[in-house]
């Protein structure tokens, strides 16, 4: 139901920034949707704070497994190293 959903969907080509407070990491990946019942519910079980609002059976709880990652870890003082995986 949400926008960001709809557009993984769409162009399944993702990326998350992170930062640490002295270093980034940048990963790239692909987002492929997992529909099966089993990720969700265990999805919901690692976290419970969330099962006051989503159903692993709701239609609106929705789980993706990523491929094709490329991390970069960067930062000021240090040459970016580059994980595959």
């Amino acid at each position: 139901m949400k926008e960001v959903s709809k557009q993984i969907m769409a162009n399944p080509k993702i990326e998350i920034c992170a930062f640490d407070g002295s270093r980034w990491l940048r990963l790239t990946a692909r987002a492929l949707e997992d529909d099966r019942y089993e990720a969700r519910k265990h999805m919901l079980d690692a976290y419970p704070s969330l099962q006051k609002m989503y159903r692993p059976d709701d239609g609106n709880t929705q789980v993706f497994a990523l491929e094709d990652c490329t991390g970069v870890f960067s930062s000021f003082t240090e040459e970016p190293r580059t994980v595959r995986f």
